[in-house]
């Protein structure tokens, strides 16, 4: 059984909904098909959400009736038969009543868990809608039922394994079934996320719970590119990935595939494969065990990087030092990207703000403080490109005009990461393409 995933822009208007459709039933093979919010809706439930915490109902009201008006719409072009429309019609009147109640209601953390699954609950039963209509046999799987994550937030694939399980041996015979990405329950029972761009990580998980053949990941682009292609003129779809490749890709910045989707897939051997909904035929990128030789494989960027300084004449020759810093950040549960030491001082990379009040408070005792904020890390991935002195030598020759503020070399084979000034990221990155790749 192959699982299937589709973005918000493959499902993000009626036509785009029905080549999915022609899609996935050209294929004889067995599927679960996961899918996200229509594009722009999870944007636009954020924004309810927000106005609802904030007690602007009435700013909410607007919202929710702008955000109607635009699946009404949707769906007169989706189905096309009035017994088509009449289920569709239910749909979304079933849902935006739900969005309209919470206007009544004390606003808490777990109704706007409820608010943001509304888009991937739209999504797959207005896509069941259409398929119905088409004369398609599929059941609709609720990840609801069996998508879960623990009080760590962790998700859990032996239970998922089990449920999923009993969900197909309920349907023998069936070869087809639609569920939602993002969307799961937490360790109260809750309807929780697997937060923005977890339809991937969704994908995986269930993969890695039915021991799928294969997991796809169908976006709006022809596989993993080798630069970012909004950004740099010219770049080409790489053909395969080693796992380790691409995780370090999607960690550092690499937008077709969610950071957390890599592991599952690895961890139980299934291939993934990035592919494009607007050209099916193109060949994407295949993610495999193997790395597909040596050498610079792709560069990707991430932005909103947080440098970290702490400077303390204490660390010289000190032991422990290091690791009462970390554990500040363990604390809070903040991942470090980065770092550098010298024998004293140690500079130090994240991307999540929310307690970094907390951990400076912390870090005070230990000496000096700074803080550098709007940075981007930049990463030159590949198999053994630490490895490789002449890919060094370029990459130093190619940034001679950039100024650079931390170097993580050594710390991967697979990568070889650089921190620059966030106003330094595109020119970083088309100075890059030149110097490793001869593109401009």
């Amino acid at each position: 059984m192959k699982v299937l995933k589709f973005g918000g822009t493959s499902v993000g208007k009626p036509e785009r909904m029905h080549a999915v459709a022609k899609l996935i039933t050209a294929d004889p093979d067995a599927k679960i098909v996961v899918l996200s919010a229509l594009s722009g809706t999870t944007n636009a439930l954020v924004e309810i959400g927000q106005s609802c915490s904030e007690g602007k109902k009435a700013q909410a009201k607007q919202q929710i009736d702008k955000l109607e008006s635009h699946y009404r719409a949707f769906v007169q072009e989706l189905v096309k038969t009035d017994a088509g429309r009449e289920n569709a019609k239910a749909i979304v009147d079933e849902h935006f009543e739900f969005l309209n109640i919470i206007l009544k209601i004390s606003f808490n953390e777990a109704l706007n868990k409820d608010i943001l699954a509304q888009g991937e609950l739209l999504s797959t039963k207005l896509f069941c809608a259409y398929l119905e209509e088409a004369g398609v046999n599929a059941v609709l799987a609720p990840a609801l039922d069996f998508m879960s994550i623990d009080e760590f937030e962790e998700p859990e694939i032996p239970r998922m394994k089990v449920r999923l399980s009993a969900l197909i041996d309920q349907n023998k015979g069936q070869t087809l079934f639609i569920t939602q990405g993002y969307i799961c329950r937490n360790a109260r029972g809750e309807i929780d996320n697997l937060k923005r761009g977890g339809s991937d990580y969704s994908a995986s998980l269930i993969g890695a719970a039915i021991q799928a053949s294969e997991v796809q990941i169908w976006t709006d682009i022809d596989g993993m590119h080798n630069n970012d292609p909004r950004v740099v003129k010219k770049t080409f779809p790489i053909d395969q990935l080693s796992f380790d490749e691409a995780a370090e890709l999607a960690y550092f910045g690499a937008k077709i595939l969610h950071p957390a989707s890599i592991w599952p897939a690895q961890h139980f051997n299934i291939p993934v494969k990035l592919l494009n909904t607007l050209q099916p035929e193109a060949k994407g990128t295949i993610i495999t065990e193997m790395p597909n030789g040596n050498g610079v494989k792709a560069i990707a960027a991430k932005d909103g990087i947080i440098a970290i300084k702490i400077k303390s004449s204490r660390m010289l020759l000190a032991y422990g030092f290091l690791r009462k810093i970390f554990e500040v950040f363990e604390k809070y549960r903040t991942p470090i990207d980065m770092i550098t030491t010298s024998e004293v001082a140690v500079s130090i990379t994240i991307d999540d703000q929310r307690n970094l009040d907390q951990i400076l408070k912390e870090l005070q005792p230990f000496g000096t403080v700074e803080l550098d904020h709007h940075q981007a890390i930049v990463s030159i991935v590949g198999n053994e490109v630490a490895a490789t002195p002449s890919i060094l030598k370029k990459l130093f020759e190619a940034l001679n005009e950039v100024p650079l503020r931390m170097i993580s070399y050594g710390g991967s084979r697979h990568n070889i990461s650089i921190l620059v000034g966030g106003q330094h990221k595109e020119k970083t990155l088309q100075l890059l393409n030149k110097g490793l790749f001869n593109l401009e």
